[in-house]
Protein backbone atom coordinates (compact mmCIF):
# COMPACT_ATOMS: atom_id res chain seq x y z
CA UNK A 1 0.00 0.00 0.00
CA UNK A 2 1.10 3.56 -0.67
CA UNK A 3 0.07 7.05 0.35
CA UNK A 4 -0.91 7.66 -3.25
CA UNK A 5 -3.43 4.84 -3.04
CA UNK A 6 -4.76 6.30 0.20
CA UNK A 7 -5.15 9.72 -1.44
CA UNK A 8 -6.93 8.21 -4.43
CA UNK A 9 -9.33 6.27 -2.21
CA UNK A 10 -10.11 9.39 -0.17
CA UNK A 11 -10.76 11.37 -3.36
CA UNK A 12 -13.13 8.69 -4.70
CA UNK A 13 -15.02 8.66 -1.39
CA UNK A 14 -15.30 12.46 -1.43
CA UNK A 15 -16.38 12.74 -5.06
CA UNK A 16 -18.44 9.57 -5.40
CA UNK A 17 -16.92 8.58 -8.73
CA UNK A 18 -13.59 7.68 -10.28
CA UNK A 19 -14.03 10.30 -13.02
CA UNK A 20 -14.61 13.16 -10.57
CA UNK A 21 -11.76 11.95 -8.36
CA UNK A 22 -9.38 11.92 -11.33
CA UNK A 23 -10.37 15.50 -12.20
CA UNK A 24 -9.81 16.57 -8.60
CA UNK A 25 -6.37 14.93 -8.54
CA UNK A 26 -5.45 16.08 -12.08
CA UNK A 27 -4.62 12.55 -13.19
CA UNK A 28 -5.99 10.17 -15.82
CA UNK A 29 -9.11 8.20 -14.90
CA UNK A 30 -7.52 4.76 -15.65
CA UNK A 31 -4.77 5.54 -13.15
CA UNK A 32 -7.30 6.07 -10.35
CA UNK A 33 -9.25 2.91 -11.29
CA UNK A 34 -6.07 0.87 -11.37
CA UNK A 35 -4.90 2.12 -7.96
CA UNK A 36 -8.28 1.42 -6.33
CA UNK A 37 -8.49 -2.09 -7.82
CA UNK A 38 -4.93 -2.81 -6.72
CA UNK A 39 -5.66 -1.58 -3.21
CA UNK A 40 -8.77 -3.75 -2.93
CA UNK A 41 -6.85 -6.81 -4.20
CA UNK A 42 -4.06 -6.23 -1.70
CA UNK A 43 -6.48 -5.79 1.18
CA UNK A 44 -8.77 -8.59 0.06
CA UNK A 45 -11.88 -6.50 0.65
CA UNK A 46 -14.26 -4.33 -1.33
CA UNK A 47 -13.81 -0.69 -0.31
CA UNK A 48 -16.60 0.74 -2.47
CA UNK A 49 -20.04 -0.46 -3.44
CA UNK A 50 -20.97 0.30 -7.05
CA UNK A 51 -24.45 1.86 -6.99
CA UNK A 52 -26.56 3.59 -9.68
CA UNK A 53 -25.71 6.95 -8.10
CA UNK A 54 -21.97 6.36 -7.79
CA UNK A 55 -19.36 4.73 -5.59
CA UNK A 56 -20.25 4.48 -1.90
CA UNK A 57 -17.81 3.26 0.78
CA UNK A 58 -18.70 -0.09 2.29
CA UNK A 59 -18.67 -0.63 6.07
CA UNK A 60 -15.12 -1.95 5.81
CA UNK A 61 -14.29 0.87 3.42
CA UNK A 62 -15.42 3.53 5.87
CA UNK A 63 -13.22 2.03 8.59
CA UNK A 64 -10.26 1.91 6.20
CA UNK A 65 -10.82 5.49 5.02
CA UNK A 66 -10.73 6.83 8.58
CA UNK A 67 -7.26 5.40 9.03
CA UNK A 68 -6.19 6.47 5.53
CA UNK A 69 -7.23 10.04 6.32
CA UNK A 70 -5.10 10.01 9.47
CA UNK A 71 -2.11 8.56 7.57
CA UNK A 72 -2.33 11.11 4.75
CA UNK A 73 -2.67 13.98 7.23
CA UNK A 74 0.35 12.76 9.19
CA UNK A 75 2.42 12.48 6.00
CA UNK A 76 1.53 16.01 4.94
CA UNK A 77 2.46 17.39 8.34
CA UNK A 78 5.75 15.49 8.24
CA UNK A 79 6.63 16.98 4.85
CA UNK A 80 5.76 20.48 6.08
CA UNK A 81 7.86 20.07 9.22
CA UNK A 82 10.83 18.80 7.23
CA UNK A 83 10.70 21.78 4.91
CA UNK A 84 10.24 24.33 7.68
CA UNK A 85 13.89 24.38 8.71
CA UNK A 86 15.29 24.95 5.25
CA UNK A 87 12.71 27.12 3.52
CA UNK A 88 9.45 28.94 3.97
CA UNK A 89 6.87 26.82 5.80
CA UNK A 90 4.61 24.93 3.38
CA UNK A 91 1.81 22.52 4.21
CA UNK A 92 -1.71 22.07 5.46
CA UNK A 93 -3.27 22.78 8.83
CA UNK A 94 -6.43 20.95 9.90
CA UNK A 95 -8.51 22.88 12.45
CA UNK A 96 -11.84 21.90 13.98
CA UNK A 97 -14.03 24.28 15.96
CA UNK A 98 -16.92 23.39 18.19
CA UNK A 99 -19.92 25.15 16.71
CA UNK A 100 -20.54 28.59 18.17
CA UNK A 101 -17.21 29.03 19.98
CA UNK A 102 -14.50 31.48 18.91
CA UNK A 103 -16.65 32.89 16.12
CA UNK A 104 -15.15 36.36 16.43
CA UNK A 105 -11.64 35.37 17.46
CA UNK A 106 -10.74 32.69 14.92
CA UNK A 107 -10.94 34.80 11.70
CA UNK A 108 -8.47 37.38 13.03
CA UNK A 109 -6.06 34.71 14.20
CA UNK A 110 -6.22 32.90 10.85
CA UNK A 111 -5.65 36.14 8.93
CA UNK A 112 -2.56 36.87 11.02
CA UNK A 113 -1.34 33.29 10.52
CA UNK A 114 -1.69 33.64 6.76
CA UNK A 115 0.37 36.83 6.77
CA UNK A 116 3.10 35.01 8.68
CA UNK A 117 2.94 31.75 6.69
CA UNK A 118 1.35 32.59 3.31
CA UNK A 119 2.02 29.12 1.89
CA UNK A 120 0.29 27.25 4.69
CA UNK A 121 -3.22 26.15 3.71
CA UNK A 122 -5.74 25.98 6.56
CA UNK A 123 -8.90 23.88 6.46
CA UNK A 124 -11.49 24.62 9.15
CA UNK A 125 -14.39 22.33 10.06
CA UNK A 126 -17.19 23.48 12.36
CA UNK A 127 -18.35 20.47 14.37
CA UNK A 128 -21.50 20.61 16.54
CA UNK A 129 -20.95 17.31 18.34
CA UNK A 130 -18.57 17.18 21.31
CA UNK A 131 -18.24 13.40 20.93
CA UNK A 132 -17.26 13.65 17.27
CA UNK A 133 -14.76 16.41 17.98
CA UNK A 134 -13.11 14.29 20.67
CA UNK A 135 -13.04 11.32 18.28
CA UNK A 136 -11.29 13.42 15.63
CA UNK A 137 -8.69 14.47 18.20
CA UNK A 138 -8.06 10.84 19.21
CA UNK A 139 -7.66 9.80 15.57
CA UNK A 140 -4.92 12.37 15.09
CA UNK A 141 -6.49 14.02 12.05
CA UNK A 142 -6.53 17.48 13.66
CA UNK A 143 -3.69 19.90 14.24
CA UNK A 144 -5.75 22.14 16.52
CA UNK A 145 -9.20 21.86 18.06
CA UNK A 146 -11.07 24.81 19.56
CA UNK A 147 -13.81 23.77 21.96
CA UNK A 148 -15.58 24.28 25.25
CA UNK A 149 -13.92 22.65 28.24
CA UNK A 150 -15.62 19.53 29.58
CA UNK A 151 -14.96 16.69 32.02
CA UNK A 152 -12.97 14.81 29.35
CA UNK A 153 -10.78 17.77 28.32
CA UNK A 154 -7.10 16.79 28.00
CA UNK A 155 -4.83 17.78 30.86
CA UNK A 156 -2.57 19.70 28.47
CA UNK A 157 -5.39 21.80 26.98
CA UNK A 158 -4.75 25.54 26.70
CA UNK A 159 -7.35 27.84 28.30
CA UNK A 160 -7.97 30.83 26.02
CA UNK A 161 -10.81 32.62 27.79
CA UNK A 162 -14.51 32.27 28.43
CA UNK A 163 -17.66 32.50 26.35
CA UNK A 164 -20.69 34.03 28.04
CA UNK A 165 -24.01 32.79 26.71
CA UNK A 166 -26.79 35.22 25.85
CA UNK A 167 -30.45 34.85 25.02
CA UNK A 168 -31.80 36.13 21.69
CA UNK A 169 -35.41 37.29 21.71
CA UNK A 170 -37.87 38.36 19.05
CA UNK A 171 -38.44 42.03 18.31
CA UNK A 172 -40.91 43.50 20.81
CA UNK A 173 -40.40 40.76 23.40
CA UNK A 174 -41.26 42.01 26.89
CA UNK A 175 -37.92 40.89 28.36
CA UNK A 176 -35.94 43.20 26.05
CA UNK A 177 -36.72 45.94 28.58
CA UNK A 178 -34.43 44.18 31.09
CA UNK A 179 -30.65 44.59 31.19
CA UNK A 180 -30.25 40.93 32.15
CA UNK A 181 -32.97 38.32 31.69
CA UNK A 182 -33.78 35.96 34.56
CA UNK A 183 -34.23 32.45 33.19
CA UNK A 184 -37.31 31.91 35.33
CA UNK A 185 -38.96 34.74 33.39
CA UNK A 186 -38.70 32.59 30.24
CA UNK A 187 -40.68 29.68 31.69
CA UNK A 188 -43.04 28.30 29.10
CA UNK A 189 -41.31 30.08 26.22
CA UNK A 190 -40.81 28.18 22.96
CA UNK A 191 -37.12 27.68 22.12
CA UNK A 192 -35.09 27.42 18.96
CA UNK A 193 -32.73 24.57 19.80
CA UNK A 194 -29.79 22.83 18.14
CA UNK A 195 -29.04 19.29 16.95
CA UNK A 196 -29.59 16.80 19.76
CA UNK A 197 -25.95 15.71 20.05
CA UNK A 198 -24.50 19.21 19.86
CA UNK A 199 -22.67 20.93 22.71
CA UNK A 200 -24.92 23.99 22.39
CA UNK A 201 -28.09 21.95 22.88
CA UNK A 202 -26.47 20.35 25.92
CA UNK A 203 -25.89 23.79 27.45
CA UNK A 204 -29.50 24.80 26.81
CA UNK A 205 -30.87 21.62 28.38
CA UNK A 206 -28.72 22.13 31.47
CA UNK A 207 -29.80 25.76 31.79
CA UNK A 208 -33.50 24.96 31.49
CA UNK A 209 -33.42 21.78 33.58
CA UNK A 210 -35.16 23.31 36.59
CA UNK A 211 -37.38 25.78 34.75
CA UNK A 212 -41.11 25.10 35.14
CA UNK A 213 -43.24 24.68 33.15
CA UNK A 214 -40.96 22.70 30.87
CA UNK A 215 -39.92 24.66 27.77
CA UNK A 216 -41.23 23.65 24.37
CA UNK A 217 -39.16 23.22 21.22
CA UNK A 218 -40.25 25.48 18.38
CA UNK A 219 -37.57 24.30 15.93
CA UNK A 220 -34.02 22.95 15.70
CA UNK A 221 -31.20 24.61 13.78
CA UNK A 222 -27.79 23.32 12.71
CA UNK A 223 -26.05 26.73 12.73
CA UNK A 224 -25.93 29.48 15.35
CA UNK A 225 -26.59 32.22 12.79
CA UNK A 226 -29.76 30.43 11.66
CA UNK A 227 -30.98 30.01 15.24
CA UNK A 228 -30.41 33.73 15.94
CA UNK A 229 -32.30 34.78 12.82
CA UNK A 230 -35.24 32.50 13.61
CA UNK A 231 -35.36 33.83 17.16
CA UNK A 232 -35.27 37.40 15.85
CA UNK A 233 -38.34 36.65 13.74
CA UNK A 234 -40.26 35.52 16.82
CA UNK A 235 -40.13 31.75 16.35
CA UNK A 236 -38.78 31.30 19.88
CA UNK A 237 -35.91 32.29 22.16
CA UNK A 238 -32.46 30.83 21.65
CA UNK A 239 -29.29 30.64 23.75
CA UNK A 240 -25.91 31.10 22.04
CA UNK A 241 -22.36 32.21 22.87
CA UNK A 242 -22.17 36.01 22.74
CA UNK A 243 -19.49 35.96 20.04
CA UNK A 244 -21.72 33.90 17.74
CA UNK A 245 -24.40 36.60 17.38
CA UNK A 246 -24.35 37.92 13.78
CA UNK A 247 -23.95 41.64 13.21
CA UNK A 248 -27.25 43.49 13.19
CA UNK A 249 -28.93 41.43 15.90
CA UNK A 250 -27.21 42.91 18.95
CA UNK A 251 -30.32 44.86 19.98
CA UNK A 252 -32.21 41.56 20.47
CA UNK A 253 -29.57 40.05 22.76
CA UNK A 254 -29.55 40.02 26.55
CA UNK A 255 -27.25 38.30 29.09
CA UNK A 256 -29.02 35.88 31.39
CA UNK A 257 -29.28 35.29 35.11
CA UNK A 258 -28.03 33.01 36.54
CA UNK A 259 -24.97 33.62 34.39
CA UNK A 260 -24.17 30.97 31.77
CA UNK A 261 -20.50 30.84 30.82
CA UNK A 262 -18.11 28.19 29.52
CA UNK A 263 -14.30 28.11 29.33
CA UNK A 264 -12.87 27.83 25.82
CA UNK A 265 -9.80 25.68 25.27
CA UNK A 266 -7.44 24.84 22.43
CA UNK A 267 -6.05 21.33 22.03
CA UNK A 268 -2.91 20.83 19.95
CA UNK A 269 -1.84 17.55 18.43
CA UNK A 270 1.19 15.89 20.06
CA UNK A 271 4.45 17.17 18.59
CA UNK A 272 2.80 20.30 17.19
CA UNK A 273 4.81 22.19 14.58
CA UNK A 274 5.50 25.91 14.14
CA UNK A 275 2.23 26.71 12.36
CA UNK A 276 0.04 25.11 15.03
CA UNK A 277 2.03 26.78 17.80
CA UNK A 278 1.79 30.14 16.05
CA UNK A 279 -1.99 29.79 15.67
CA UNK A 280 -2.33 29.02 19.38
CA UNK A 281 -0.33 32.15 20.26
CA UNK A 282 -2.48 34.23 17.91
CA UNK A 283 -5.68 32.88 19.47
CA UNK A 284 -4.35 33.76 22.91
CA UNK A 285 -3.75 37.32 21.71
CA UNK A 286 -7.38 37.71 20.60
CA UNK A 287 -9.91 39.31 22.96
CA UNK A 288 -11.73 36.76 25.10
CA UNK A 289 -14.10 37.49 27.93
CA UNK A 290 -13.01 36.90 31.51
CA UNK A 291 -14.97 34.44 33.65
CA UNK A 292 -18.31 36.04 34.45
CA UNK A 293 -18.85 36.65 38.16
CA UNK A 294 -22.44 36.39 39.38
CA UNK A 295 -23.59 39.19 41.62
Amino acid sequence: MSLRQFEYALAVAEQGSVTAAAELLHVAQPSVSQQIRGLERELGVELFARTPTGLVPTVVGRAFLREAEAAVGAARRARATARAGAEELVGELAVAVQMGFGTRQLPGALAALRRRFPRVEVSVVEEPSSAELERMCRRGVLDLALMAACERSPADAHHLGDEEFVVVLGAGHRQLAADRVALRELAGEPWVRFDRDSALDGVLLEVLRDVEPAPTTAARASQTATAVRWAAHGLGATLVPASAVPHGHEHLVRPVFPVVSQPVIAVLRPGAGPAETALLDLLRAETWSEPVVER
